[in-house]
């Protein structure tokens, strides 16, 4: 009986695609190398069914199932490039969208302060009758 699980229910139609291709290309990159099931399954400490449904773009099986199989194929590599935050669209909209609404505020108010780096962290005034410390170690 296969396993079951309320994940797989509701996973989305595009991820679902996505691992029935991955299930697909591993069983033809497995039938390439003329490797049996049996074979496979004993390299990746798994049962002959769990094989088969990895081959099947199964969401009930581990993703170290997966990444074995892809480590058996020579593409465990690729698996890191898979969430690349320089590759993340979703993020790089994001960034955009900031800073189109940071120079939209510009633009509204020129006179606003503007600051350079981390707009969490706490503004230091400077106060032009204070004196300049010397910073340790500098002689200065």
């Amino acid at each position: 009986m296969p396993k079951s699980s309320e994940h797989n229910e509701w996973l989305p139609a595009q991820a679902q695609a996505a691992l029935r291709e991955l299930g697909a290309a591993l069983a033809i990159a497995r039938v390439r190398r003329r490797e049996s099931l049996r074979a496979w399954a004993q390299r990746l400490g798994v049962s002959v069914r769990t094989v088969q449904r990895l081959e099947a773009g199964d969401p009930g099986v581990g993703m170290g199932v997966y990444a074995a199989a892809l480590w058996l194929i020579g593409r465990a590599p690729a698996l890191a490039a898979l969430a690349d935050p320089a590759l993340d669209r979703g993020a790089q909209e994001m960034d955009v969208q900031t800073a189109r609404e940071r120079l939209a505020r510009r633009a509204r108010d020129p006179q606003a302060p503007r600051r350079a780096s981390n707009p969490q962290a706490p503004r230091r005034e400077s106060n032009p009758q204070s004196p300049r410390r010397a910073r340790p170690g500098t002689g200065a």
